[in-house]
């Protein structure tokens, strides 16, 4: 075994919380919503369009991926704006999809070209929210 790798056990609240996040992810539109949301943040109607659902619908989601604490949120005059979350949360889904890139093909669309590698932009993320 080798003695750099240490395991720890994971509390329950942590392995809830994880579980929790799994779960909201467990549908297509959430994920849908959150790959739109990787790299910018949007208004729900721009979302809906983006994901082809309506309105009323992309809202509901939007809630209880804020409730889980997958979005945030910010309000200009009537407009709110999501975003998410944190770079957790950006990879975890990042890492998701190329996963079923991987399951689906033998050549994934993300090892093709650089143009098709989708780069989580992390210190752009931090740069972003620090600025606002």
């Amino acid at each position: 075994m080798d003695a750099e790798i240490v395991q720890t056990r994971l509390d329950d609240e942590q392995v809830l919380l994880a579980v929790e996040v799994f779960h909201m992810l467990a549908d297509p539109t959430r994920v849908r919503l959150l790959w739109a949301l990787l790299d910018r943040e949007l208004p729900v109607n721009v979302l809906a369009a983006q994901v082809g659902k309506p309105a009323a619908s992309v809202s509901q989601h939007l809630a209880k991926l804020r409730l889980a604490r997958l979005v945030r949120t910010r309000r200009v005059r009537t407009s709110v704006y999501y975003r998410i979350e944190n770079e957790h949360i950006a990879q975890l889904v990042t890492d998701a999809v190329h996963n079923a890139e991987h399951a689906a093909s033998d050549s994934p669309a993300h090892h093709l070209s650089p143009a098709a590698l989708r780069r989580l932009p992390v210190g752009e993320l931090h740069q972003e929210r620090d600025a606002r």
